[in-house]
């Protein structure tokens, strides 16, 4: 088989993979705050039961680059679905409320050592000169199967009840697993082989992380993963749809749809962006989809319709398509040779802590100062971290004319 066959498979096979584990966990989306409220707890509860979610991601992050590098892409992507299964299993069958959020906490653990593996997969098997277009089909798989789950999941719900959603998360979890162990080829080989031809002495965990944090260009494209993980948790789904109906009085399926449009849009425009990224540089599209992106959230602020708050949603949908694949493809040309596991995990660790921060002091400020005055202040710290990293940052491709 031809390297580039074998990478077209590879890619078809993870992509699969992927969009199946995030199809299980969009289809628990509509049902979570529901089935958490049935332990009769408060608001604020119901709400670590999304957190905890991406807390557990956060430090399942750097053990999946190790399991990764250790025991094989393969093994880390089985574990990944097994675990998955046995959380979604436990939040079924949980009695007490605490309970609940262990099975939770496993269930983003699992979530997590996917996800990251994924990243290293397409990092291994993608040169630089084709790495934007292939992470934009990777991301692709992503965003459909986080967008299309929530179809299925509340179909189940209303016809077979709460816990039907879970049910379906195992499910993909069993199916991930048996996808990772008997259809992806191990690829843990091209960066060993990257590394021997570089001739660079096999490092521990820790000094690899150390390298990492002298290069200026991945500490501060981990920077902007942070801001617009922080941004989209905390601004784009928690907030902005609370200025929907409060300011504009739209419904929630109304704020829904239009999110979900802006998303379709995304996924339009996903291989595009990779070509972009390919063709100009990773900074030439990284620096202009970070300010639509601060853009798109200040319109939020100002809109007075229904056709702004639309608007707003399609620009941020372009925004997060076109930077989508371009700070992941930054992150794995910084990967020095043999090191893509922990790059790519320490750069995806950095953005779940995003995840978790994002919602908590996006909603303190909210709560202070209100929330349009929070969109304004997460837009103007991205936008000064992409201003940063637009005059130091250094450029890692440029492509051979």
């Amino acid at each position: 088989m031809t390297d580039a066959r074998r990478e077209t498979r590879v890619l078809v096979w993870i992509c699969l993979l992927v969009g199946i584990n995030q199809m299980g966990f969009g289809a628990i989306v509509p049902a979570l705050p529901v089935y958490a409220q049935s332990f009769g707890v408060s608001a604020s509860a119901i709400g670590m039961a999304v957190g905890i979610y991406g807390l557990a991601r956060f430090f399942a992050a750097a053990p999946a680059g190790g399991v990764a590098d250790r025991y094989g892409r393969r093994m880390a992507l089985t574990i990944g679905g097994a675990v998955t299964l046995a959380g979604n299993l436990w939040c079924v069958f949980a009695v007490h409320y605490p309970e609940f959020l262990a099975a939770r906490f496993l269930t983003g653990a699992g979530a997590g050592l996917i996800v990251t593996t994924g990243q290293i997969v397409v990092a291994d098997i993608s040169a630089p000169e084709r790495r934007g277009r292939m992470l934009s089909i990777y991301m692709s798989a992503f965003i459909f199967g986080l967008g299309i789950g929530p179809l299925p999941g509340g179909v189940l719900s209303e016809h077979f009840g709460l816990a039907a959603p879970f049910y379906a998360g195992a499910i993909t979890g069993l199916l991930a697993a048996v996808l990772a162990w008997f259809a992806i080829p191990e690829t843990r080989d091209m960066a060993r082989a990257a590394a021997a031809q570089s001739k660079a002495p096999k490092a521990s965990y820790w000094w690899q992380v150390y390298a990492l944090a002298r290069q200026r260009g991945f500490v501060l494209v981990c920077l902007i993963n942070l801001m617009s993980t922080a941004s989209r948790t905390g601004g784009l789904f928690a907030l902005v749809p609370l200025i929907g109906t409060e300011r504009l009085h739209l419904s929630v399926q109304t704020i829904g749809t239009s999110l979900a449009a802006g998303l379709l849009a995304g996924l339009l425009g996903a291989y595009p962006s990779g070509m972009l990224v390919d063709y100009f540089g990773r900074k030439a599209v990284i620096v202009p989809s970070n300010l639509i992106f601060c853009a798109a959230m200040l319109m939020f602020c100002v809109a007075d319709s229904y056709a702004w708050f639309l608007a707003a949603c399609l620009i941020w949908g372009a925004a997060s398509s076109i930077g989508g694949s371009a700070p992941t493809a930054y992150a794995a040309d910084s990967a020095p040779p043999g090191m893509n596991a922990t790059t790519l995990s320490t750069y995806r660790m950095v953005g779940d802590l995003g995840y978790i921060l994002g919602p908590v002091l996006l909603g303190m400020l909210a709560d202070w100062f209100g929330a349009v005055t929070s969109l304004v202040a997460v837009s103007a710290v991205m936008a000064s971290v992409g201003v940063i990293f637009a005059v130091f940052a250094p450029e890692t491709y440029r492509r051979k004319r």
